[in-house]
């Protein structure tokens, strides 16, 4: 049995390029530092004494900055390539999140995370597109999910140390290792990562590109739309979340840290395992992404069970598991979707889904719990994730 696991575990990584490797460690620095993330939140209400509804407003600038690097960044990859956008986002979002700690006022937060969240998020699309030329076509999926196997590792390591540093330092510290990292991802991107063409054949580029519009492309809208409801509800991870376990659980920022680390460690653990012998199977993809919507449903109405602190333990269990089955697929629908020659486009409009609902679902969420309370709030985030389960039902009949 343990030999089995292992044999498992062991063909899950096997096959994939250096270049993915090397991509998945950029990744994993980078993610790693971007420890502010899980406590803006409280460093907003507790040091900058923002109200709730501020900090409503602050976490949809960062989706507005997020919406507008996702759009950009997929024009600029497709118009300069990926590479370039890559290198000059992650160099710039470095220094800029140094000098985010000077901002104090809430305009100018709001200001600064836009600026930021802008030209940060350009990074998506293009890393993206990315894995066309430093990954083969089989292999996609797994690539994806180890990229994703390097953020959640990262954000293993990053609330935790993030909590150390806020109770040994100041919430200051964070945007500083957070700049640096940013900084020290790009200095091993360019040591060790070459710009590779993507493989492509320029006659079939060319008439795809005449005969085909992402706009007629009615599957994909309605992918797009699940992706939206998936992201909102998930999105209160890093917004209400924080502020539900400190003040209904008194937890502390260490005590979070450890709680938002679970959900790496599990991922990091379990995901390209339980991935790999998915893609094996004959399972579709959508029937994938309606159970992970059923789980995340679940994982939010479980909240509302007055049995002490494990259930903030068992929710985050489930949100881990929905989040290993939906983020993946979800990833390989996109690009497998993608026409060849528009990538940049379908991977933007796909990173937009989650940064719109970045937008609304933090201002959101801090608008039902200051007015009805925290169980509102996810008995709202439950019925969402439920109308995205519905969707993808749609969808499947859809694209048969």
């Amino acid at each position: 049995m343990v030999k089995r696991t292992l044999k498992l575990y062991k063909d899950s990584f096997t096959g994939l390029s250096p270049e993915i490797w090397w991509l998945a460690l950029i990744t994993f620095i980078n993610r790693a530092g971007t420890m502010i993330i899980p406590f803006l939140s409280l460093y907003l209400t507790k040091d900058l004494e923002f109200s709730l509804p501020q900090v409503g407003w602050i976490m949809s600038a960062f989706g507005v900055g997020s919406f507008l690097g996702s759009w950009i960044g997929g024009k600029l990859t497709d118009k300069i390539g990926y590479y370039k956008v890559m290198f000059w986002s992650l160099l710039l979002t470095g220094f800029l999140f140094i000098g985010l700690q000077y901002i104090t006022t809430f305009w100018g937060f709001v200001a600064g995370i836009v600026i930021i969240m802008t030209i940060a998020d350009t990074f998506r699309p293009a890393m993206f597109v990315s894995l066309n030329a430093y990954s083969k076509p089989e292999n996609q999926t797994r690539s994806l999910t180890l990229i994703r196997l390097a953020i959640n590792l990262g954000f293993s390591f990053g609330p935790f140390i993030g909590g150390l540093i806020i109770a040994g330092l100041s919430y200051k510290g964070l945007f500083w290792i957070d700049g640096l990292t940013c900084i020290l991802a790009i200095v091993i991107f360019k040591m060790v990562l070459k710009n590779k063409a993507l493989v492509r054949k320029e006659k079939e580029v060319e008439e795809i590109s005449v005969n085909s519009s992402i706009f007629n492309d009615r599957p994909y809208w309605i992918f797009l739309v699940i992706v939206f409801l998936m992201s909102f509800a998930f999105m209160q991870l890093f917004s209400t979340m924080p502020l539900y376990y400190v003040d209904v659980y008194s937890l502390t920022e260490v005590e979070i840290g450890l709680l938002m680390s679970m959900n790496g460690i599990i991922i990091f653990l379990t995901e390209m395992p339980i991935i790999h012998k998915l893609e094996e199977s004959s399972i579709n993809r959508i029937q994938i992404i309606f159970w992970s919507l059923i789980l995340f449903a679940a994982s939010f109405f479980v909240l509302n069970i007055s049995i002490g602190i494990s259930i903030i333990i068992i929710s985050m269990i489930i949100i881990t598991v929905a989040e290993m089955l939906a983020f993946p697929f979800t990833n390989a629908f996109a690009m497998t979707r993608a026409v060849k020659g528009k990538e940049g486009l379908y991977m933007a409009l796909y990173t937009m889904a989650f940064s719109l609902a970045h937008i609304f679902s933090a201002k959101t969420g801090m608008e039902v719990i200051d007015r009805f309370g925290f169980d509102a709030n996810w008995y709202l985030m439950g019925v969402l994730s439920l109308i995205a389960a519905a969707l993808s039902v749609w969808l499947k009949r859809v694209l048969k």
